[in-house]
């Protein structure tokens, strides 16, 4: 029988790939203010890259909001250089721990007490954070219920053929809010699969063969079809 509902048809993507690569236990970081540094540094790179410019951080001890407002932004630029863009992801770095200095007294407790919506809107007025890193550091940081929507999720809906028909990140991300429990444990995992789903399978040019959500897949069928059909043209 085919799943109808937006609700059967998330729930059962979301089954197909934790079978496929069970349970990624994210953010790959330590304290709720190493994931905001990361979520900016993250920005347009690898993890792998992020975790060398951490690494530096950590090893000048300079990862905390008083350390990182006295480096000079030459010096954060050089020890953040791996994670590439540095001397932007220095201004946002400075950026964002002046403001929260500033506004918060660097007291993420009471930053995190407000609610989502607030929040976000808080997030967003501060340079260099836009709506996949705001969106990051409430999930992952803050630990509440909002969904992440990156490349890969854009990628594997549009070739899942259930993509809402405006590609924004507000509807994809109305997708999973509309039609999931919001629930932050649910959107933590969901989220690093898909992840996990983009980087090794559905890349920008797919590896179709035993893709765990194949037989759900509109572009693998599409695929498939032209194939069978471009072969027996040639009999």
């Amino acid at each position: 029988m085919s799943l109808r509902t937006p609700e059967e048809r998330l729930t059962d993507t979301y089954h197909r790939l934790l079978a496929q690569y069970g349970p990624q236990q994210w953010w790959p970081a330590g304290e709720p203010f190493e994931v905001i540094v990361g979520a900016i540094l993250t920005q347009s790179t690898a993890w792998t890259n992020v975790e060398k410019a951490i690494a530096n951080l950590k090893a000048r001890e300079m990862l905390s909001p008083q350390a990182l407002r006295c480096v000079g932004v030459d010096e954060l630029a050089s020890l953040i250089r791996p994670s590439g863009y540095y001397n932007a992801k220095a201004m946002k770095v400075k950026s964002f721990v002046e403001w929260l200095g500033r506004q918060y007294d660097d007291n993420l407790h009471d930053l995190f007490a407000m609610d989502i919506a607030s929040l976000r809107q808080k997030l967003l007025l501060v340079y260099g954070i836009g709506e996949e890193t705001a969106d990051s550091i409430i999930l992952y940081a803050a630990e509440k219920p909002i969904f992440v929507i990156d490349a890969y999720t854009r990628r594997i809906f549009q070739r899942l053929g259930f993509a809402p028909p405006v590609d924004t990140y507000s509807s994809f991300q109305s997708l999973f809010m509309k039609h999931l429990p919001h629930d932050e444990s649910l959107f933590n995992e969901y989220h690093a699969l898909l992840v996990k789903h983009g980087k090794e399978t559905c890349r920008k040019v797919p590896k179709c063969n035993g893709c765990c959500l194949g037989t759900i897949c509109v572009s693998r069928k599409r695929v498939v079809s032209d194939t069978l059909t471009s072969g027996s043209g040639d009999q």
